[in-house]
């Protein structure tokens, strides 16, 4: 039997603009994700979250669904644009009558509910003023923050902040393959800060308006080590690392840039205000991060590149969180090797060493800090037999392996205090739409119908041993 400590959080995640559909009901705006989706060729098939799961009008089956799996929590999203369609100003009260109910059935079925604050559904008007790429989003995100708060905050157990606040700076700001679709590095570095900046507020808000709980941060942790033990890719790793973490979790937790990042983009860097890192590193009461991906990279410049960047991808295949892009490479000079093990559906080397080792260096780095994996899943093609059932051993395997590797990390004395799946539902993924599953509980979209996996009832039987049977 492989235990956790008494008290582990076990848990599944989705986000709303993912599972709810129906974004403009009850007076709520369209997101930037609203508009990407309905923009021709965004997203594969032209997939868009008008129905998806249709959470809006199904949650309570959903909340059956999660009592049946025996989870403790349940995190879940608050869209800004459903809570405050313009960006800033007027609350609509209505758009959060749906997360009041949320949070009343999942309290009534023995479930914490655990919202996280943004998961990418910036406001449309929000960004018709430029989006977080203008300082005043963190001002006008720490509004809506407070507007949660008011409203369900004397509820919820835990909070999290802003969802993979790099994967919307370079995946949205600096690529331009998401939402909002811009490709400019001062802009992105700009987002990136103002992303931090409005975490920051939303964690000033907490401690101002009485919430109950703890809140944290939302960090998609990348594994990346060096190709060789050369100088040259040795610094390669370094810098790449400090690109997709240390830029984001120095700030959060020592409220300071790493220099690295600050030399290498030169002119790009954005302003920084005097007192903004103060807020920036607001203190949380603990780390949470996403984990999906292992990079193994080499240095391009000296003599590694052989002109092939990272090896062929197409659009769909990159994702938030997932491995190294060929835009990171440009950008960092860096190469990232082809995977060498098993691959999930999306391409993404399955490496769960990569998260024991990653919640070791965090454990390390930053002073042995609380811990919430506030994702971790995998996507496989998944098909309903003739028996009725989803049999996705593959899945099994894949989350089995890694809840050993967290163990592996508790047992090296990092404090970890719960684990969320993604997904508890099938999900619309954004440019990726609906072929890509990651869902404990597989969703008919054409009936609605849901169907617990066999990694759901496997799930279960690990809730309720809290942990792993031998």
């Amino acid at each position: 039997m492989t235990a956790f400590p008494d008290g582990f959080l076990w848990g599944a995640a989705t986000s709303a603009y993912q599972i709810e559909g129906s974004p403009l009901a009850d007076g709520g705006g369209p997101s930037i994700q609203h508009r990407f989706a309905h923009t021709p060729g965004n997203t594969l098939d032209g997939a868009t979250g008008d129905v998806a799961a249709d959470h809006y009008h199904r949650f309570r089956e959903d909340v059956a669904l999660m009592r049946e799996l025996g989870l403790g929590g349940y995190q879940f999203s608050v869209p800004w644009s459903r809570v405050v369609p313009d960006g800033h100003g007027a609350v609509n009260h209505k758009g959060l009558d749906f997360y009041d109910a949320l949070v009343d059935a999942l309290l009534e079925a023995g479930i914490a509910p655990v919202p996280v604050l943004h998961v990418w559904e910036l406001p449309g008007a929000a960004q018709d003023r430029g989006g977080w790429a203008n300082r005043d989003c963190a001002e006008w995100f720490g509004d809506f923050a407070s507007a949660v708060y008011r409203r369900i905050g004397d509820r919820a157990t835990h909070w999290f902040t802003i969802c993979e606040p790099a994967s919307v700076a370079h995946f949205g700001y600096v690529l331009g393959e998401l939402a909002p679709c811009i490709r400019d590095i001062y802009a992105g570095l700009r987002a990136a800060h103002h992303l931090l900046l409005g975490q920051g507020r939303a964690v000033q808000a907490f401690r101002a308006s009485g919430a109950t709980g703890q809140i944290g941060n939302y960090h998609a942790l990348t594994d990346i080590l060096p190709a060789t033990g050369s100088d040259a890719d040795l610094a390669a790793a370094d810098r790449t690392n400090a690109y997709v973490n240390t830029l984001y979790l120095d700030a959060i937790v020592r409220g300071e840039y790493p220099e690295s990042m600050v030399d290498w983009f030169g002119d790009a860097w954005p302003e920084v205000a005097d007192g903004d890192m103060a807020t920036i590193s607001a203190p949380l009461d603990f780390l949470g991060f996403s984990y999906y991906s292992h990079s193994v990279v080499a240095d391009a410049v000296a003599g590694c590149d052989d002109g092939s960047g990272g090896g062929e991808r197409r659009v769909e295949d990159i994702g938030a969180a997932g491995p190294l892009d060929a835009g990171v490479e440009r950008l960092l000079r860096v190469r990232a090797l082809p995977p060498t093990r098993p691959t999930t559906d999306l391409g993404w080397e399955i490496v769960p060493d990569g998260l024991a080792r990653q919640l070791t260096w965090v454990h390390e780095r930053y002073g042995g800090p609380p811990i919430f994996i506030g994702e971790l899943g995998a996507s496989f093609a998944d098909t309903v037999t003739e028996d009725g059932r989803v049999h996705d051993r593959a899945r099994i395997d894949y989350l089995a392996d890694h809840v050993k590797a967290a163990h592996r990390a508790i047992e090296a004395g990092v404090d970890l205090r719960g684990m969320f799946v993604w997904s508890l539902l099938d999900t619309y993924e954004f440019n990726l739409g609906y072929g890509t599953r990651f869902g404990l509980i597989r969703v008919d979209y054409e009936t609605q119908q849901r169907t617990i996996k066999d990694s759901g009832y496997w799930f279960r039987d690990v809730v309720a041993a809290n942990g792993l049977p031998s």
